[in-house]
């Protein structure tokens, strides 16, 4: 039987695009809603993370993980070259 080293963490993580939805200031929201596009599918609003975070650490608890690894989408808290959302860091 195979053991996991003393320490060892399990966890989950999340990619800002993917999980976030509607982030129009993206550029990958952009590439989703042009045509033609490679993208078979548009993110819409995604797994809503941004709003539903709460839930989100919810369920990393009750699944028994160690660590959560989350990540912002960049253009939320930079929506326009040189301009940051004092809202989006806040948040």
């Amino acid at each position: 039987m195979r053991r996991f080293p003393d320490g060892f963490l399990f966890g989950v993580a999340t990619s800002g695009h993917q999980t976030e939805g509607d982030n129009t200031s993206s550029d990958t929201w952009f590439l989703e809603n042009v045509r033609p596009t490679v993208f078979t599918e548009r993110s819409g609003r995604a797994c809503n993370s941004c709003e539903l975070w709460r839930e989100d650490l919810d369920l990393v608890q009750a699944m028994g993980l160690d660590a959560f690894r989350f990540s912002l989408e960049w253009a939320r808290i930079e929506p326009q070259e040189g301009s940051f959302s004092t809202e989006a860091l806040e948040h």
